[in-house]
């Protein structure tokens, strides 16, 4: 009785199912590199519109790529990077808005 023994993967925080997802791996992307951006500008009072956009736009590919995820691994790194792309708006927002010193 021959059998296929397949890797045990259940266990892992990581485990993927085996087929490729580029579309929610590149969402998964685009919100770390969107929320990190986000996150270190909004540390710096100056850069209050790149921080405030970046993280705009890292809450909507977040939240899309959290509504078409797969896998554990694609939702755990894209609740991180909604946290971060949500720190750094809220504080580009604290800090001038979206739109703070350009329209007047």
């Amino acid at each position: 009785m021959a059998q296929t023994t397949r890797p045990k993967t259940a266990g892992s925080l990581f485990a993927t199912d085996g087929k490729p997802h580029p579309l929610q791996d590149s969402l998964m992307v685009v919100t770390l590199v969107l929320g990190a951006l986000a996150l270190v500008t909004a540390g710096f009072h100056h850069l209050h519109l790149i921080s405030s956009w970046a993280g705009l736009v890292g809450i909507l590919t977040g939240a899309y790529g959290q509504f078409i995820s797969e896998t554990t691994r694609e939702r755990t790194l894209l609740i991180v990077g909604l946290g971060a792309s949500a720190i750094g708006f809220y504080l580009g927002v604290a800090h001038g808005g979206l739109f703070g010193g350009v329209i007047t």
